[in-house]
């Protein structure tokens, strides 16, 4: 099993427009469009990531999840 997966800039500029359109700072079009594409939550305390259409984590709901 691998923890870490290392995805190629193809996957990420394919929903670039998608992410840009949809996140307030731009600078985070790429964390964004990451979600997008692999369809998986962000963990994230960034507010401009809410309501986005991708769920969030914050790092109190991951802390909860794994004391469960």
């Amino acid at each position: 099993m691998r923890v870490v997966q290392i995805i190629e800039d193809t996957v990420l500029e394919s929903a670039r427009e998608e992410a840009l359109a949809r996140i307030r700072d731009a600078d985070d079009w790429p964390a964004l469009a990451l979600g997008l594409q692999l369809e998986c939550a962000i963990w994230t305390e960034d507010q401009d990531f809410f309501g986005t259409g991708v769920a969030t984590w914050t790092s109190a709901n991951v802390e909860r999840y794994l004391n469960s």
